[in-house]
C-alpha cells in the first residue's frame, strides 16, 4: 500500500523580520509568539497525520543547521538543502523525486513551513479529504483560504463547480479549478470578493507521485526529467548539485499548476496566517498598559504616542515612547530598527544596505 508523505518547503530569507531575522535565521526559524517557531509548529501540525519519518524537509545551507535544530524526530537524511535559489517549481521537483525514490506510488502534502494555523483539527480534516481525492482522481489538490479582506498581495484561485468524486465521502467539497489569478490591484480584488467563489492560494498543494509526473511530464517536462534523474540516482546529492542550479527559476504555479488538466480546490475552514510582515505580528501583540492601539510584546512607557508596534527581545531593556505614532521599532542584541508603519514591506530594501554581518 502507497504510504503518505509531506514535503515542507522551509528555504526564503530573513529580510521581511529585521533585526530578529537574519538570512541564517528567516520567519520560520523564529518564536514570534512563545509558542515555537513556525517551523516546529507546522511539524507538529501533522503529528498523527503523517509518521515523523515520511516528513521530507527542504531548505538551503544557511538554513541547514537551524532546521535541524526545529525538525526534532526527522530523520536528517530527510532533511535537504537546495545548492541555489530557484523558487518553488524546483523545489518541489527535488521534493517529488525525493520522495518518489523512496515510494513511487505515495501521495503527498507540500507546506510551507512559515505560516501560523492553530486549528490543527481542522487543518487536518483538510488535508486528509485532500489526500484521500490524491489516491482516488488524477487530480492536483489545492487549499485555498476564504478571503476576509480584499487583499493584494495573494495570488487567487477561481472556484468553479463541485467535483464529483465516485466512492469517497469527504467533510470537505472540491471545487474544480477555473483559473489562477495573480495578485491582483484591490479594486479588483474588492470585485472578487464580491463575486464570490475565489479563495487566497496558500501554497498548500496535494497529490499523488503517478499524477504530479503524469502532468509534469505533459506540461513541465525540463522538471519531470530533474524528478526522474533524482529518483533514479545512485547518489541523489551529487545530482542535484549537478542539476539543480541549471533549472529555470519558477513558482510551481506556473511551472504546473496554471496548465495542469485537472486541478482541484478546498477551501480551508481554519484559521490561517501567512505573517508575512510587522502588521501582521501585531495583531497578535497584546500587553496591556501601552496606551492607544500601541501593539507590543513586553511593557512599554508611553506618553501621546499611539498606533506603534514595538518588539523588545532584550529581557533587560525597556523601551519608551514620546510624542510618536506609527513606528515599527524592534530591539535585538545586535540591532535596533525603527521604521514607518506604513513602509513594513520596504524594510527587506533596507536590510540590503546593511553591512552583511548583520543581514
Amino acid at each position: 500500500m502507497a504510504g503518505q508523505y509531506a514535503l515542507i518547503l522551509a528555504g526564503g530569507s530573513g529580510t521581511r523580520f529585521w533585526p530578529l531575522s537574519r538570512n541564517e535565521r528567516p520567519k520560520q526559524l523564529l518564536d514570534l509568539f512563545g509558542e515555537g517557531t513556525l517551523l516546529a509548529q507546522t511539524i507538529q501540525r501533522l503529528e498523527g497525520l503523517i509518521p515523523k519519518e515520511n516528513i521530507f524537509i527542504l531548505t538551503n545551507e544557511l538554513q541547514k543547521e537551524g532546521v535541524i535544530a526545529e525538525a526534532e524526530g526527522i530523520p536528517t537524511e530527510n532533511i535537504f538543502a537546495e545548492p541555489a535559489k530557484r523558487d518553488t517549481a524546483p523545489a518541489v521537483a527535488l521534493g517529488v523525486g525525493l520522495i518518489a525514490a523512496r515510494d513511487p506510488e505515495a501521495s503527498m502534502v507540500v507546506l510551507p513551513a512559515d505560516q501560523l494555523i492553530n486549528d490543527v483539527a481542522s487543518f487536518q480534516e483538510v488535508i486528509k479529504d485532500a489526500l484521500t481525492i490524491a489516491e482516488n482522481e488524477e487530480s492536483l489538490i489545492t487549499v485555498g483560504i476564504k478571503p476576509t479582506w480584499a487583499c493584494s498581495s495573494y495570488g487567487y484561485i477561481e472556484r468553479g463547480d463541485v467535483a464529483q468524486i465516485k466512492g469517497v465521502r469527504l467533510k470537505n467539497p472540491a471545487y474544480k479549478v477555473k483559473r489562477f489569478r495573480e495578485k491582483p490591484a484591490t479594486e479588483l480584488a474588492e470585485r472578487f470578493l464580491e463575486q464570490g467563489g475565489f479563495s487566497w492560494n496558500a501554497g498548500m498543494f496535494i497529490w499523488s507521485v503517478p499524477t504530479v509526473m503524469k502532468e509534469l511530464g505533459e506540461h513541465s517536462p525540463g522538471l519531470h526529467s530533474f524528478v526522474e534523474k533524482v529518483r533514479d540516482a545512485d547518489d541523489q546529492e551529487k545530482v542535484v548539485n549537478d542539476v539543480f542550479q541549471c533549472l529555470h527559476p519558477t513558482s510551481i504555479d506556473y511551472a504546473l499548476m496554471e496548465t495542469a488538466n485537472s486541478v482541484l480546490n478546498i477551501e480551508a475552514n481554519f484559521d490561517w496566517d501567512d505573517i508575512g510582515s510587522w502588521i501582521s505580528v501585531s495583531s497578535y501583540l497584546s500587553c496591556s498598559g501601552s496606551g492607544k492601539g500601541n501593539k507590543t510584546n513586553r511593557e512599554i512607557t508611553e506618553i501621546d504616542s499611539e498606533s506603534n508596534i514595538v518588539y523588545n527581545s532584550r529581557e533587560n531593556s525597556h523601551i519608551a515612547l514620546l510624542g510618536v505614532d506609527d513606528l515599527i521599532i524592534v530591539q535585538t542584541e545586535d540591532g535596533l530598527l525603527v521604521a514607518n508603519r506604513h513602509q513594513a514591506d520596504a524594510i527587506k530594501k533596507l536590510v540590503k544596505k546593511l553591512p552583511k554581518e548583520l543581514q
